[in-house]
């Protein structure tokens, strides 16, 4: 029964990570910004989610206005992402140090806002008593809540979707372009800037619904999955699949879940250490493979 929950919910939390990692992979690929404010709009995206959907914004069901208030976060956190790319990380870009200190420095001006309007105890972020989400289904004699079931299944649609959007559409195919070779894709009439802005956009509402996925499914307080918890997650499965593969922050997130898994099941008192199973999975990487499995700046060719 062990190996069988370790499976199951290792499989279900590795389809959530993929959208974090996808994120934050896209971003380095297209533009080569290591954005270590990632885990900001995933925090952001939980509270903003809990404030719309919990003060009645959207009308008296609670599921309707669970759904919009989803729908709202993740389009205001994008937005969020386009503007603190245009204000601050444009300006610095190509100055690797720069971008460094401007992205950590974002994710602590966001994280102090949230300790300004919550304090130290965060409220959990929850659907609403009584959803069906928060029922369970059995896979292999494992109980599955609902809502881990559909962030799963809209992780992988997601995943399918942005690698169509990416080898097939125009959009992607400028992306590609840039990731390649920037200033023969400028020649080309390609405008980089706004391309940039664009991927943060997407890079934003993709780390916003995991951490509404992500923070629902938490049965404590949410306070511990700030800004550094899922930047550190996301950043250990882009080093070990590979800076820029989104192939390999697919499987990358699937091995992190599953040693992650692994350890809190397994291991006594895992779950006090599971934490450090991401940082563990970035220092042996770089040790045995520094290029990570995948071992490519940008993978975004056919």
């Amino acid at each position: 029964m062990l190996i069988e929950q370790i499976i199951v919910q290792g499989a279900i939390s590795g389809g959530v990570y993929a959208l974090l990692a996808l994120g934050f992979t896209l971003v380095y690929g297209v533009s080569g910004v290591v954005n270590l404010a990632h885990g900001s709009y995933y925090m952001l995206a939980a509270y903003m989610f809990f404030v719309l959907g919990t003060f009645g914004f959207f009308g008296s069901d609670p599921m309707m206005a669970s759904i919009l208030a989803l729908i709202v976060a993740v389009i205001l956190v994008g937005a969020v992402g386009g503007i603190t790319y245009r204000l601050a990380i444009h300006p610095v870009i190509g100055d690797e140090i720069a971008v460094l200190v401007v992205t950590v420095s974002l994710a602590v001006v966001f994280q102090q806002l949230m300790l300004l309007v919550f304090g130290v105890s965060f409220p959990r972020v929850s659907w609403p008593k009584g959803s069906f989400l928060l029922e369970s289904a059995s896979i292999f004699g494992i109980s599955v809540e609902y809502s881990l079931i559909l962030a799963f299944v809209v992780s992988l649609v997601l995943f399918a979707g942005l690698m169509i959007f990416i080898l097939r559409t125009k959009i992607g195919k400028a992306m590609r372009a840039v990731s390649q070779d920037r200033e023969v894709a400028m020649l080309m009439g390609i405008n980089t800037k706004r391309l940039y802005m664009l991927t943060m956009v997407i890079s934003a509402m993709l780390a916003a619904l995991a951490g509404i996925f992500i923070t629902t499914s938490i049965e404590k307080s949410t306070g511990s999955w700030l800004w550094f918890r899922p930047l550190t997650l996301s950043f250990s499965i882009v080093i070990l699949g590979g800076l820029g593969s989104i192939k390999g922050s697919l499987v990358g997130s699937f091995i992190v879940s599953f040693a992650e898994k692994t350890v809190s099941i397994m291991v006594p008192e895992g779950g006090a250490i599971v934490g450090v199973v991401p940082l563990a999975v970035i220092i042996a990487v770089l040790l045995i493979r520094p290029k990570g499995l995948f071992g490519k700046r940008i993978e975004m060719e056919e």
